[in-house]
């Protein structure tokens, strides 16, 4: 049966980002006396709102962060996205297939990046304004709000939505709020596909896509 809407995750669903956010998160990290590597930032921060990334970050440390950290990280992450920075193969055209059917963003990052990343790729006009951000809410993803206010803003029910999400924190917020969720592989940071699909199964996600043509599938949509 197809869903009543579909709710995308973006970074490693829709922006191939997460090789870059995580790379500028280190560097940025260590240049703030805080040394942590890429794959420390991918292992404990992925797919958490930056204000649960500060707090796991500060209680790490052992101090704040400095007052300007996110201003100076922002400026040096957008320069590395500006460096080839793209969507997730095969997410422009599954987008075209949709045809009428409602779709979201259900994001932990900002809502100004995810609005210029979609410029950047001219996919905004599939979502319009169905772009929701947890960046600022005390409960970001693995709490469900972020997928209960994505649903809600479409007027469908949670029950009827297909999630699609690439990490284990993601898929509990969408599983939480009661949908079907795809563990998607299909994007730049995920190095061993099988061992990720493993994970995300074990956290109760209910298909394993590797590609947006899986999706496709998994979703009964017609192509």
């Amino acid at each position: 049966m197809s869903p009543a809407g579909i709710i995308f995750d973006f970074d490693g669903v829709i922006a191939d980002s997460e090789v870059r956010a995580n790379l500028s998160l280190s560097e940025s990290l260590t240049a703030a006396g805080m040394p942590t590597t890429y794959d420390e930032c991918l292992r404990d921060y992925y797919g958490h709102n930056w204000q649960e990334t500060q707090r796991r970050i500060e209680a790490r440390f052992g101090r704040a962060l400095p007052a300007d950290f996110r201003e100076t990280h922002r400026t040096r992450a957008r320069a590395r996205f500006m460096e080839g920075f793209d969507a997730v193969p095969g997410a422009p055209a599954f987008l075209d297939t949709l045809g009428e059917l409602p779709r979201a963003i259900a994001s932990s990052s900002r809502a100004e990046y995810i609005g210029w990343a979609l410029g950047l790729f001219g996919l905004g006009h599939h979502f319009g304004g169905h772009v929701y951000s947890a960046d600022g809410w005390d409960r970001g993803k693995p709490f469900p709000d972020i997928y209960l206010a994505a649903a809600r803003g479409l007027g469908v029910d949670p029950a009827t939505c297909l999630a699609i999400e690439d990490s284990p924190t993601g898929a509990m917020a969408a599983i939480a709020a009661g949908m079907t969720v795809v563990g998607f592989c299909g994007a730049g940071h995920i190095v061993d596909r099988a061992a990720h699909g493993e994970m995300l199964r074990g956290v109760g996600v209910h298909h394993v896509a590797h590609s947006f043509d899986e999706i496709a599938l998994t979703a009964a949509i017609s192509r």
